[in-house]
């Protein structure tokens, strides 16, 4: 062993089949991977291709950044123009159906400020600024019609503001108007709506929108003005009033049948409970408006007529032809007329003539007329609109929860005498009138209990999970072909360009050297007593020097020991 460790040429103790294996293989990593063989050239390039298509495909998802819509719902004209701006202004953009246009949304509110400057998005109609630009060779029909056009535009931006309008095409008919002619044809105008989904317009808004667009044309009636929806109905009425009642008179039926149901269940929910009661009324209301108008003249009545007496006239006129004179002249015949004398009772006696007078003629007239006050009554009468004509009412009172001795609940109906009490309560109430018709019903019965289900939806269906799996998917699914490409097809080809023995090689000298170099005890060996250490440690030092400067050979002088081999001796 002394002669074996002293050996001045340890290399000559190198096993020849080693050597010349550590000959024949490449000493280059480049000349080991062009000894690969196809097959694993052929994995190693798809693997690296995957790679760099994964690290492209993460760049560009990285750079699309978190877009947010700028417009929506625009035209393809105002779309096409936006677009143009935008590529101008060097800013990134994505567009979507529905006239929806996206950019990034730290640029979101600076664009639109931009956009803004250059009068974009300009809509779909024109207004008022048609009239910015003239041409010198205009001519009056062309300004009448843009001017025609100009206002059309207006009335329709005005209308569309609206909430529940989505769109609107407004049309007006203005004649040219002429001063030769007795009789102007007066303007009109007609107004499409879109409106919105489910959306309707009552007829304040429709009389709204006619006065709106009656005000902006001069000379222009609201009875000349048609409004109808998209489906081709007509919501305005040329023959309205103007009284627009309908809704009102909604509103006014619901709210008094509110305030009956109010007053229901402010009476008896402290009696049955809160979610122990419901009801609901009915109102008939009487909308109609009756006038009428009476005249009546009453004669005077009672003993004392004369009270009643206005004017009294009385007329009488007596003519009178006196009698021829008669008899022999003389003294007797030139006597006056004896004195008349009244009597008092009976008729006077009539007038007398001279003494000797012949028969005469005479005629009486009188005429009296006597006005009387007589009783006029003017009446005026106006039904009040809205007047009550009948109340129904019905009122369902839950079962009630009773309890026995053993702790079973059970439900039973609210007995009879209770119920006669509340149906007294609600008729109090409601102001029930028999002459006016009202009904009330007032019964027991089981509520059903209506606890919405709770449904258990499992964590994979969560939605915030499902979303974060829908924004994670792609990073993942780069990272996993990756992986694959790594490991399934690049690790395997950079193994095989590597040799085993030189690997074997390294791991028995580091071994060797953890050996030599480590003080660590052997394992097994805890349970044996220690051994004397040797006075001279010379050759145990050269040993290890030999091993450190020369692992490989003391490796094989190892191995032969082992195999039981001798070795060769120079």
């Amino acid at each position: 062993m002394d002669n074996a460790l002293a050996s001045p040429a340890p290399t000559a103790l190198a096993d020849p089949a080693q050597s010349g294996a550590s000959a024949a293989a490449p000493t280059g990593f480049a000349a080991r991977m062009a000894a690969l063989p196809m097959r694993s050239k052929l994995s190693l390039g798809v693997g690296l291709a995957a790679l760099a298509g994964v690290v492209l495909a993460m760049t560009l998802w990285s750079g699309q950044g978190d877009y947010r819509p700028v417009f929506t719902g625009l035209s393809d004209k105002d779309g096409g123009a936006v677009i143009a701006q935008l590529a101008t202004l060097n800013v990134p953009y994505r567009h979507e159906p529905g006239g929806t246009i996206l950019v990034p949304a730290n640029q979101v509110y600076d664009v639109r400020m931009k956009l803004a400057s250059a009068g974009l998005p300009k809509g779909s109609t024109v207004g008022f600024e048609l009239m910015d630009k003239t041409s010198i060779g205009q001519t009056q029909f062309n300004e009448r019609l843009n001017f025609q056009r100009a206002l059309e535009g207006e009335l329709t931006r005005t209308i569309t503001a609206l909430n529940d309008v989505a769109d609107a095409r407004v049309h007006l008919a203005m004649p040219q108007q002429n001063g030769f002619f007795r009789e102007q044809q007066k303007p009109s105008a007609s107004v499409m709506l879109t409106l919105r989904g489910g959306r309707t317009l009552d007829r304040a808004q429709v009389a709204g929108i006619v006065h709106l667009v009656s005000a902006s044309v001069p000379e222009l009636s609201p009875k000349a003005v048609s409004v109808l929806d998209h489906t081709g109905a007509l919501l305005s009425n040329a023959g309205d009033n103007g009284s627009g009642l309908d809704s009102q008179q909604l509103q006014y039926k619901q709210q008094i049948e509110a305030n009956y149901n109010k007053r229901i269940y402010e009476l008896l929910e402290p009696v049955v409970g809160r979610e122990n009661l419901r009801a609901t009324i009915t109102a008939d209301v009487d909308f109609s408006q009756v006038e009428s108008t009476a005249e009546e003249y009453k004669p005077n009545q009672g003993a004392n007529t004369q009270a009643s007496v206005r004017s009294n006239q009385t007329q009488e006129s007596i003519n009178a032809t006196p009698a021829l004179p008669t008899g022999v002249p003389g003294a007797a015949t030139n006597q006056p007329p004896v004195p008349a004398t009244a009597p008092i009772n009976g008729q006077a006696a009539p007038l007398q003539t001279a003494q000797g007078a012949g028969n005469g003629q005479q005629s009486t007239r009188r005429e009296a007329v006597t006005n009387y006050e007589l009783d006029k009554t003017v009446r005026v009468t106006r039904n009040a609109t809205g007047t009550v004509r009948r109340l129904n009412a019905a009122v369902v009172i839950n079962h009630r929860q009773v309890t026995d001795a053993r702790g079973k609940t059970s439900s039973q109906p609210v007995p009879a005498e209770e119920l006669t009490k509340l149906n007294e309560l609600v008729r109090e109430a409601m102001g029930f009138s028999q002459e006016r018709g009202d009904s009330i019903k007032v019964v027991s019965a089981p509520f059903m209990d209506s606890k919405p289900e709770i449904v258990d939806v499992p964590l994979w269906k969560q939605p915030w999970l499902l979303e974060l799996l829908r924004t994670a998917a792609v990073p993942l699914a780069l990272v996993l072909v990756a992986l694959i490409a790594v490991f399934g097809l690049v690790r395997p080809a950079i193994r095989a360009a590597n040799p085993a023995p030189a690997e074997a090689k390294t791991d028995e000298a580091g071994q060797l050297n953890a050996m030599v170099d480590d003080q660590h005890e052997l394992p097994g060996m805890g349970g044996l007593p220690a051994l004397e250490a040797p006075i001279s440690n010379d050759k145990l030092e050269r040993a290890r020097q030999l091993a450190r400067d020369n692992p490989v050979a003391v490796a094989n002088i190892m191995r032969s020991w082992i195999n039981g081999e001798e070795l060769a001796t120079t």
